[in-house]
């Protein structure tokens, strides 16, 4: 499929309601459409993991997804949950959030990107922005001081809306 009419997520606001089946809906279709163009393989395990990813906003753990795998009656050691995010990670379609130690669904396309992560300490929602043109310069300059940044991850802490008005405490 050319790039011009590649499927476009919705910008959405992990923290704002929103149609979440059509982001869903969306971002698996984008997936499907990015895996059949590159002859990548979208395993039943990579899309059940990418499926328990979509489902919400909310980080999840290696061992929550291995759950996942389990209900949908595919293998379930951690190898098999490992295997699959490695994959949905380096093709872009999840991100590891550091703080966590945990995946989050990507929210704004399947292309390579950096992106800043506003990660909720209450409920674990993660939502995903594009990285300000500040930070985006951090490689620029890296790169005139002969060193190549392979990744930059830019993760803030704090409360959403919902978790700040019920008086959530720091766990």
């Amino acid at each position: 499929m050319p790039a011009s009419q590649k499927p476009v997520a919705p910008k959405v606001d992990a923290f704002q309601p929103h149609d979440h089946r059509r982001c869903r809906a969306t971002a698996m279709a984008e997936v499907r459409a990015r895996c059949e163009q590159e002859k990548l393989r979208l395993t039943p395990a990579r899309e059940s993991v990418l499926n328990a990813l979509l489902e919400t906003h909310r980080a999840m753990t290696a061992y929550e997804l291995l759950d996942r795998l389990r209900d949908d009656g595919l293998p379930h050691q951690p190898p098999v949950a490992y295997r699959a995010l490695d994959f949905l990670v380096e093709h872009g379609f999840a991100h590891r959030i550091e703080r966590l130690s945990a995946f989050v669904a990507c929210t704004h396309g399947s292309d390579h990107h950096a992106a800043a992560f506003l990660v909720c300490r209450g409920c674990r929602t993660v939502a995903e922005s594009k990285l300000p043109a500040p930070i985006r310069g951090i490689e620029e300059t890296m790169s005139r001081e002969s060193f190549t940044v392979e990744r930059l991850v830019v993760e803030a802490e704090g409360l959403c809306a919902a978790c700040a008005e019920a008086g959530t405490e720091t766990p």
